[in-house]
């Protein structure tokens, strides 16, 4: 079912990445990424709420707490650097690059969770690598 969700999600950031270089005409990508995470926070709530998830709040860990902000804040600052990536690069181009975070993400998957490599899943980041180095040389 994890792969369902995965594609939708990859669907949606795709929706995202098109919809803000369109928003992102004439405005500071710092606005349009507050405005965006306003809209963000009401939906979310209201998601928590409808299903009655609010009660789960009691059960968080302070380790619960301090890496979902650090999640937090290093979403923050991806969204700044991607909003001002896009409204200054083709959204082709900035999407593609952005990618790379699968690359850094399976690094520290392994250095951090200890998670396993394979040597298909080297092989994909290799290609990820190999590819986005291929846009960044397109001028």
């Amino acid at each position: 079912m994890w792969k369902y969700y995965a594609i939708l999600s990859a669907v949606f950031a795709a929706l995202t990445t098109i919809f803000a270089k369109i928003g992102l005409k004439n405005v500071d990508s710092n606005l349009a990424t507050a405005i965006r995470t306003c809209v963000i926070i009401l939906l979310l709530w209201g998601i928590v709420i409808f299903s009655d998830s609010v009660g789960g709040i009691k059960n968080l860990t302070k380790e619960n707490w301090l890496f979902l902000i650090l999640s937090a804040v290093a979403t923050g600052f991806s969204w700044l650097f991607y909003f001002k990536a896009l409204q200054i690069g083709a959204a082709s181009r900035v999407a593609s690059i952005d990618k790379l975070s699968i690359v850094f993400t399976l690094i520290l998957s392994f250095l951090i969770l200890r998670e396993p490599f394979s040597w298909k899943l080297i092989v994909g980041v290799a290609l990820i690598v190999g590819g986005s180095l291929f846009i960044l040389m397109d001028k």
